[in-house]
């Protein structure tokens, strides 16, 4: 008898099988000259808008790269056919099915290189003009992610249909050459966050409520930083400077431990919740064009305290309203929104954490290149249970019971000048 389970199995390997030749072909394409050749042809058809610079052009990066690429995945997906008939000869076809796939990439490549018309429409559609309407996909490449690939970094975002292997090799996420924003710059993160995205290759720049420059020692060098001074209720005069930014990092917090008096419940809200919402609101507005969605990013340290207890209950209190509040927000969220989730480390304003600040700071670096949408970074294992199952039905919640404005205002949000004059890390 038949079993159709394993069946079902061969048939989803040999499909993911296809999509990791495909990708590891893409890969190879921009490292070995013979292939780059070849797909050098690709990377001369789109103007940033995506339109091709010329009909000729577009059709010869089919028959020069689009094709080559199909075949490729045509040949491997036939050896996997042939491994499971000597195998499990009786499940073979199920392997048949990659080949089927691959079949309709190779056709489809071999349509648009002839230039049948409403081949590219129907079958190239990470490369049709128009607006973006949503961000950059996570788990699966849609055209802003695949727009980064041409005009971003063409070496990052390599993956074709599903984004696995760029997540696996940190390439999901470049860093180069962006404008990084990151506040709290003072304090030991931030200072740290600035060291590991510099080495990224990042232009960052620090925001801090103190009034010395920033200095980063980067291999025995002491190197100053673009330091702006900016104080909490002051988020609008940030406005300007936001345009330019790619990356902003919501950093900035306080923790008054155990106080619990209403100037501390005060300080706590204004500071960890409403300037962080204040700033991502300030900075979404600056995202406008299909270049902005796809490029800008918020990343919002809510802290671990969101789900697990942090033995100060306004931080905690604080940080989970933001979390909501960030979690709310990115369902209509112009551009990718990133949580820190981040456990207990040593700094200012936690001299008792566990773990070494350095290390978190390198770690968030690394998932945010890996496109991890909520950056786990904690010795809690807890953590990885609870925080993905509370942030799903939140968002659920929140999807079933509001709903998006029908016109959202386009103003800068301006709040009245903060009587809250703590310094912040």
């Amino acid at each position: 008898m038949v079993n159709y389970w394993i069946v079902g199995v061969w048939a989803i390997a040999s499909v993911c099988w296809a999509e990791i030749i495909r990708d590891f072909y893409h890969v190879a394409s921009h490292y070995w000259p013979p292939l780059y050749k070849l797909h050098a042809w690709h990377h001369r058809v789109f103007r940033p808008n995506l339109t091709p610079v010329s009909e000729t052009i577009y059709k010869q990066a089919h028959w020069r790269h689009d094709v080559p690429e199909a075949a490729t995945m045509m040949v491997f997906g036939l050896l996997l056919w042939v491994a499971a008939y000597l195998w499990l000869p009786e499940y073979h076809w199920g392997a048949a099915a990659g080949c089927v796939y691959t079949l309709s990439f190779l056709l489809s490549a071999i349509a648009r290189g002839c230039g049948i018309k409403g081949a590219d429409e129907l079958t190239d559609i990470t490369h049709q003009p128009g607006n973006f309407l949503t961000p950059p996909g996570n788990w699966f490449v849609n055209k802003p992610y695949h727009w980064k690939h041409h005009f971003d970094n063409q070496n990052a975002y390599y993956c074709g249909t599903f984004t696995l292997i760029d997540k696996l090799m940190g390439t999901a996420l470049s860093l180069k050459g962006k404008t990084v924003a990151v506040t709290g710059a003072s304090g030991t993160l931030g200072h740290l966050l600035l060291k590991h995205l510099h080495k990224a290759g990042a232009k960052v720049i620090a925001l801090t409520s103190g009034n010395q420059t920033i200095t980063l020692n980067i291999d025995g060098e002491n190197l100053p930083m673009k330091t702006i001074t900016w104080q909490i209720g002051q988020e609008a005069e940030l406005a300007k400077l936001l345009e330019k930014v790619d990356i902003l990092v919501i950093n900035h917090g306080i923790n008054v431990q155990g106080e619990r008096t209403p100037e501390a419940i005060a300080k706590s809200y204004e500071i960890n919740t409403f300037s962080a919402l204040r700033l991502m609101e300030l900075f979404l507005l600056t995202v406008r064009t299909n270049e902005n969605i796809a490029n800008k990013e918020v990343w919002v340290n809510t802290s671990e305290a969101e789900v697990i207890p942090a033995l100060s209950p306004l931080y905690e209190l604080s940080k989970r309203a933001l979390g909501d509040l960030v979690t709310l927000r990115r369902i209509d969220a112009p551009c990718i929104i990133r949580k820190l989730i981040l456990g207990p480390f040593k700094s200012n304003l936690n001299p008792i954490g566990i773990m070494s600040p350095d290390w978190v700071a390198q770690q968030i670096v690394n998932q945010a290149k890996a496109d991890a949408r909520n950056i786990i970074v904690t010795i809690n294992p807890l953590t990885f249970i609870l925080f993905p199952v509370k942030e799903f039905f939140v968002s659920l919640y929140f999807q079933i019971f509001s709903r998006k404005a029908i016109s959202e205002s386009k103003a800068a949000m301006t709040p009245e000048k903060s009587s809250v004059s703590a310094k912040i890390s």
